[in-house]
């Protein structure tokens, strides 16, 4: 752990609070302007969270504001420091990448307040920042310690080859992937996630994280990508190189398994997915499945139509396996004059028929899209719900939760 903060810094960065709320989106807008003139850390993020969406430095914004309310209690802010340094893991940040968002940062401040940004506020915020740092450097260090130690692990980028390809429905399809040397990989934990390097064609190397969707094993990894086409904004560019053009054969550089949204505990669980959202919950439910298929399981998976649904063939064949596992799915868009099957609903999930089918003292496991996850976390935690019995991971940076009491978990 790095030296604590002195008395004076912390009363600074807490002083600043107020300057943050009003400017911490144009500073981090900023900051990433400044960090990107620098190709080799540009190449470090996904450029679909900057310029596309503009999602990225609306998260940070939150998270240095989150960080200046805490400074004082820091221990509050753990699981969000748990998810930063995972994320950092599966791009393969390392110490070196640290001093150049440092000044950015303290660039970035300067560019936006001006003389408000004084030379003690400035140095508040290089000796905050570099504390920080370095608990994620630490934490960096033992994960990456750690995936190096295990059998099948790696650190960096390991060459794995395409072994096989499956459509699961319209927009989704699956690939499973063995590692290009012939050995073993480490069993991940259910609910993890791989980091991708992709370099396309004539284009730039980009950097993706996709879910695997398979129970661990120590031979391969399965993902299981939707095609990404939404009205307004552009393709994604690394879902439909893979659905063009990775097959049988194909070498992908992936780094080793990371994500703080794993399956844990012993009691009754509730998987929640809303579209794709559903494939880190299909590695937990094929764990439960093969390791407690008594242990009572609600798994309610939202989705468009019967031609949308993902997995569905798989889903029904957990459930013969884990008499403990109930299945519920809901079709948003299915005709009036469709039949419904005995565990089908029509409409969307909500957090008020979660509450009520779910088992007594149930944990509750939640992925999908930001509308899905931000509805169900909100009625959740409004219904009662503890929230240290709240998990959530959606595919993209946090920004539009607005759960403060959940990021603190």
């Amino acid at each position: 752990m790095p030296e604590p903060l002195q008395p004076a810094t912390v009363a600074l960065i807490k002083a600043t609070v107020p300057a943050l709320e009003a400017h911490g989106l144009a500073i981090t807008r900023r900051m990433y302007e400044r960090l990107f003139e620098n190709h080799e850390i540009r190449d470090l993020f996904n450029p679909s969270h900057h310029g596309e969406t503009g999602s990225q430095p609306k998260a940070l914004a939150q998270a240095v504001l989150a960080y200046a309310r805490h400074i004082d209690d820091l221990g509050a802010l753990g699981g969000a420091v748990e998810r930063i340094a995972q994320k950092h893991v599966a791009l393969n940040i390392l110490p070196e990448h640290y001093p150049h968002v440092a000044d950015a940062l303290l660039a970035a401040i300067r560019d936006v307040l001006g003389a408000a940004a004084t030379p003690e506020i400035c140095a508040a915020w290089g000796e905050a920042y570099w504390f920080l740092a370095e608990i994620l450097i630490g934490r960096e260090a033992a994960l990456y310690r750690a995936h190096a130690a295990t059998p099948g692990g790696w650190t960096g980028w390991r060459t794995f080859r395409v072994e096989s390809v499956r459509d699961e429905s319209e927009a989704v399809r699956s690939f499973w992937l063995v590692p290009a040397d012939g050995g073993p990989v480490m069993p991940h934990r259910p609910g993890q996630y791989l980091g991708f390097r992709v370099a396309l064609s004539g284009g730039p190397t980009l950097k993706r994280n996709y879910s695997i969707s398979c129970a661990p094993n120590a031979r391969a990894y399965r993902i299981s990508v939707k095609r990404e086409s939404r009205p307004g904004l552009p393709e994604g560019l690394v879902s439909n190189w893979l659905h063009a053009h990775a097959e049988p054969g194909t070498v992908l550089e992936v780094a080793a398994p990371a994500g703080a949204f794993m399956l844990d505990g012993e009691g009754p669980v509730v998987l929640a997915s809303g579209g794709v959202g559903l494939t880190p919950l299909l590695s937990m439910a094929g764990t439960l499945a093969a390791e407690s298929p008594a242990r009572p399981v609600l798994w309610a998976h939202g989705t468009q139509d019967r031609r949308a649904h993902a997995f569905a063939a798989e889903l029904r064949a957990l459930a013969e396996r884990a008499p403990g596992l109930t299945l519920a799915t809901f079709y948003e868009d299915l005709a009036a004059d469709a039949p419904l099957g005995p565990d089908e609903h029509r409409g969307r999930i909500t957090a008020g028929w979660l509450v009520q089918a779910a088992p007594a003292g149930a944990t509750f496991y939640l992925c999908g899209p930001k509308p899905f996850l931000a509805a169900l976390t909100h009625g959740l935690t409004a219904r009662g719900v503890p929230v240290e019995r709240i998990r959530y991971e959606f595919f993209g940076p946090a920004d539009e939760l607005a759960v403060p009491e959940l990021e603190a978990a």
